[in-house]
């Protein structure tokens, strides 16, 4: 059984590239990469994540994201996602793109990353909980 977590780097500025270094270091341990797409306000607002199997016996599955500070349009992508995409198919684990809610949909964060969680899981994107 995993526990499986959103850890929030930020909006994905300057932290995006953290979010690859992340997935470089732990090349071995990336499970799927993600980039989530949501709409507010006729503005497509990108999220990047990366979810990492558990390390050594550990049963906690972490998935990083930078949420919602990508803003982008259908004729020009931003050069973050495309960095992202890049590095994911250098990694093996090329970037499955979902649309979604926008986070401002919800009540608080935590169950904004219950409903993306459920979505991943109803898909079979992240292994169930037991």
């Amino acid at each position: 059984m995993y526990q499986q977590r959103f850890i929030e780097l930020g909006e994905g500025f300057g932290d995006v590239y953290e979010l690859f270094e992340l997935m470089k270091t732990n090349k071995d341990r990336l499970h799927r990469a993600f980039i989530f797409s949501s709409t507010i306000q006729d503005k497509q607002m990108i999220s990047l994540a990366a979810a990492f199997t558990p390390a050594s016996d550990s049963k906690f599955m972490p998935i990083y994201i930078c949420r919602e500070g990508i803003q982008q349009t259908e004729m020009k992508k931003s050069k973050r996602t495309i960095l992202f995409e890049e590095l994911g198919e250098q990694l093996g684990h090329p970037p499955i793109f979902i649309d979604m809610k926008h986070s401002s949909e919800f009540a608080d964060t935590q169950l904004f990353f219950q409903y993306i969680t459920g979505i991943l899981r109803l898909n079979h994107l992240l292994p169930p909980l037991g």
